[in-house]
Order: C-alpha cells, then structure tokens, then sequence
C-alpha cells in the first residue's frame, strides 16, 4: 500500500528496472512464465500489461487521517513531490500491483490441477509473513523488505505441493503480499498521513511483480 512501499522507493525503482532488463536478457523472464505454462507473447503481454497498469490508480473512497509527527525523510534524488496532506487519505486501487496479478492467478488456479485448499493454505502463510514484516511509514505508506515474500513463497509451495510449486508460489507470494502488507494494513493508513494509500502499491515495480517472478523461478 503506498504510493510507496519504502522511503527508498526511488532507488528500489532504479533496482527494479535493473532487474527486469537484466532478467529479460538471460531468458529468466521466459523460464519464469513457461514453468506456468504461457508462451512467449501471453508472457510479454503480461509484463507490460503490469508495467503500464502501475501507473493506474483507481481511487475507492477517502478517509481522515493524522498529520505524521515528522515530514517524511526522502532520499536526497527523490525525483516526485509528494501532494500535500491535507487530513484525508485517499484508498485506492493500483490496476498493475493489484488488479493485474489477481486475474492472472485466478487463472492459474483454474488452469493448473493445484486443490483449492493448497492455494489457500499458500495464501495464508505468505499473508502472515507479510503482515509480520510489514511495517508503516508515516507519510508514506507500508514497508517491507523485498525478497521475504518470494523466498517464503518459493519454499512453502515446495512444502505444500512440489509438483504445482511454480502456480502456488506465484499466486501464494503475490495475494499474499496483497492481503497482509496491504489489505490487513488498512487499518493503519488513517495514522500514517499519507494522500495516497493504493493497494498494490505502484504496480510492477512495487515489488508485487517481482514477487511472483523470483517466486517462481525460486519453486
């Protein structure tokens, strides 16, 4: 939930871009999607689907909030001005971060032979390691270390279900993320000042993206 998961959103951005042309480089973007069973096109359109809806917010409702005790501290090449607080919140929904992966692993659930209960078990194991290492930033939104929900996710898939690990480390990483450092967070938002909270972050490059990617090609 943000619109930034971290203070150091500009520099995860700037990972983040790294990251993705470096794995579309070796291949590891492809290997990463045929373990789910897509081709080469449905996984680009994938990718840029989720990069172009990240910009997309789709504000739900407003509500008051607190003004932080401190003005956030941001990086020092922070390249966006952050909207005034002017003590309303505005929820939204980000179509990439949130929209996007919910869709896609619905279909994963109903296109791979992976019992419902495994999903649900995944899912509820990511969320509460998410929710754990979540934390609020006030005046920015919630933080979480990067890499905690993929691994967590690649190793539970392993445990719960080793021959559908690739399906149910995406769609366990990436609700799970969605509902424990978001969702479960709400809660927070009218203590954190931020305009802004949308659910799913800034999309792609929110670290939900990049979840189910290292979570797959980790399963």
């Amino acid at each position: 939930m943000s619109p930034f998961r971290s203070p150091h959103k500009f520099l995860l951005f700037i990972f983040a871009v790294a990251f993705l042309l470096g794995i579309l480089q070796v291949g590891l973007v492809s290997i990463a999607f045929d373990k789910l069973g897509l081709s080469q096109q449905a996984a680009f359109l994938l990718l840029f689907s989720s990069l172009a809806g990240s910009m997309i917010n789709l504000p739900l409702f407003s509500v008051r909030a607190e003004q932080p005790a401190e003005p956030p501290q941001l990086p020092a090449l922070w390249p966006i001005k952050l909207p005034p607080f002017t003590g309303r919140t505005i929820v939204a929904v980000n179509t990439g971060g949130c929209l996007i992966p919910l869709t896609f692993s619905l279909y994963l659930l109903l296109n791979n032979p992976l019992p419902l209960f495994h999903a649900v078990l995944g899912v509820a194991a990511i969320t509460a390691v998410s929710y754990t290492m979540s934390r609020p930033i006030a005046g920015l939104g919630i933080g979480m270390p990067l890499f905690v929900a993929p691994i967590s996710a690649a190793l539970v898939a392993i445990l719960i279900n080793p021959e559908q690990s690739a399906p149910l480390a995406y769609i366990s990483g990436t609700l799970g993320v969605l509902i424990g450092a978001d969702l479960l967070r709400l809660k927070d938002i009218r203590h954190l000042g931020a305009p802004l909270a949308s659910i799913g972050g800034a999309g792609t490059f929110d670290g939900i993206f990049i979840t189910g990617i290292v979570a797959v090609l980790l399963a």
